[in-house]
């Protein structure tokens, strides 16, 4: 087939959205939800959870400068990812409303970002500060490629918005190191991340730097997930992990583990969307971006299948997706039940992701229809109208008395 996506996109700084629904959406966005996660980045929310995002940056950054680890990381181990979906949504923000106070602000936390950054490109505060002896020992659960994608997303926006490279240019760095470590070659590990992400950041970032490096990377993930023997059980062994007789803890529902991770075949070979909801879709929408800037036919064959599968057969009306909590998971077809539903926000958001590259590949209005579904429904949900709330999940149907006590 022919290579890339068919059209124009008109450049970052070339809409604004004036008016209307989204129009007080995004005015809503810009003027109190940034701002107030800067906020909450920065532990500065009064009787909220802190973060910790920005104080482990300043420590992997010290910890470059000195060599002293000051601090700990503290917090989850992709904590990074909240810096950079942050960034990403400030670079959209400066994109339509030019502000040079806050460009400011979003320049400098991106220059932390690079300061964070060790010197061969690794970047996860986690395993700067606490283990540095366990980086890319387990990929299937630590988040680290995940982050980085996220990382990478954020460069390429804060890029595109402003002209600002800095962060961009580490992140190119950041993925050379990946693809030192990963591979198909010799003396590489011969594998995947447990959270897909990173395929569509890599392709984001060909697309703005032209290197085919980071393509080549991208398909090399895509296609490599689901082989045998599985890595992921490989290098489990490898630590010594002992294989439960039954799958427990997120994959206790599935008979296959792997299926939690979309690693239970090739994706060619998959019938339907398995497993985590988010993973599947961030997964789905990074292979169709690989199957159009390499034009393989089957692999946007198999891409096609999953989609309608989801959007026919696994899909509530309102967008949601991922029918149980056990796992953050898709069922099995037409199991959409009210009570237990999870739908959890970001898998509508990773839908419509896939959607708008199916859209830009072959113009449906079917696609279009499950976007906007999902856009306007369960993924706007997630967010209070003060800007101040956000929502994981979003069922249908609750017991009151069961959430008063939750």
């Amino acid at each position: 087939m022919e290579k890339g996506y068919k059209g124009n996109i008109p450049g970052r700084t070339d809409v604004r959205i004036l008016g209307g629904f989204w129009g007080e959406y995004t005015r809503r966005v810009r003027d109190l939800v940034i701002p107030y996660q800067w906020e909450a980045l920065n532990d500065r929310i009064p009787g909220a959870e802190p973060s910790h995002c920005i104080a482990n940056m300043e420590a992997a950054a010290e910890y470059n400068r000195t060599g002293v680890r000051s601090q700990p990381f503290q917090g989850m181990v992709f904590q990074d990812s909240d810096l950079a979906k942050w960034l990403e949504a400030a670079a959209y923000r400066l994109a339509a409303y030019p502000d040079p106070e806050f460009q400011k602000t979003v320049f400098d936390a991106a220059d932390l970002v690079v300061a964070a950054m060790e010197p061969d490109g690794y970047l996860q505060t986690h395993f700067t500060l606490n283990h540095p002896e366990q980086k890319w020992t387990n990929v299937r659960d630590w988040h680290e490629m995940y982050c980085a994608g996220h990382m990478m997303e954020a460069a390429v926006a804060l890029y595109e918005s402003t002209g600002n490279r800095n962060l961009l240019d580490a992140m190119h760095r950041n993925a050379r190191h990946i693809a030192s470590v990963f591979g198909p070659e010799e003396g590489k590990r011969q594998g995947y991340p447990g959270h897909p992400e990173i395929e569509l950041a890599l392709v984001r970032m060909y697309g703005a730097l032209g290197d085919p490096e980071l393509l080549k990377l991208a398909a090399y993930f895509v296609n490599e997930r689901g082989s045998k023997p599985s890595f992921f059980d490989k290098v489990a062994e490898e630590r010594g992990e002992i294989k439960p007789a039954r799958p427990a803890g997120h994959t206790a529902a599935f008979k296959d583990p792997l299926q939690y991770f979309q690693a239970h075949k090739p994706i060619r070979e998959q019938e339907g969307v398995e497993g985590h909801s988010v993973r599947a879709l961030y997964l789905l929408a990074g292979a169709i971006d690989v199957a159009a800037e390499t034009g393989d036919d089957s692999l946007l064959e198999a891409c096609e299948r999953l989609f309608d599968n989801c959007v026919d057969r696994r899909m509530y009306v309102t967008g949601g997706v991922g029918s149980q909590h056990h796992g953050e998971s898709f069922t099995f077809d037409y199991d959409l039940p009210n009570d237990t539903v999870y739908a959890e926000t970001c898998a509508s958001i990773a839908l419509a992701f896939a959607a708008q590259r199916m859209l830009r590949r072959s113009p449906r209005g079917r696609v279009a229809d499950a976007l906007e579904r999902a856009l306007y429904n369960t993924a706007v949900a997630g967010m209070s109208l003060d800007g101040t709330k956000f929502f994981y999940v979003n069922p249908l149907a609750v017991w009151p008395e069961g959430s008063e006590k939750a």
